[in-house]
């Protein structure tokens, strides 16, 4: 059986016991761009658009702005932590493990 796919949120900043959002849909996709993270040229659907990274993929929802949190599906942990761990620690981003509910950063 194959194993499901890790699924993190990815949050702004906590100020004051609230999440700062991450930016407005533009604004997230040239911060994640930073990152080697970009839409593989699809169209969004269903109010997503998927930006794919290295070992993961990350979903912003298209009619929220400013886009509050993203869901980041992990596919290769090896290759993705390094990537999320470095650009929650650069933006002053947080991870939240979906399935624990531990967050990290």
């Amino acid at each position: 059986m194959a194993r499901k796919s890790r699924q993190l949120v990815l949050m702004g900043p906590d100020q004051k016991g609230a999440s700062v959002p991450l930016g407005s849909l533009r604004e997230v996709r040239a911060t994640l761009a930073r990152f080697n993270t970009a839409s593989d040229g699809s169209p969004p659907g269903a109010g997503l658009e998927r930006l794919h990274g290295p070992g993961f993929v990350v979903e912003l929802p298209t009619s929220i702005e400013p886009v509050t949190q993203a869901i980041a599906s992990v596919n290769d942990e090896d290759t993705a932590f390094p990537v999320l761990l470095k650009m929650c620690k650069t933006l002053g981003w947080r991870m939240m493990d979906i399935d624990s509910g531990r967050v990290l950063g």
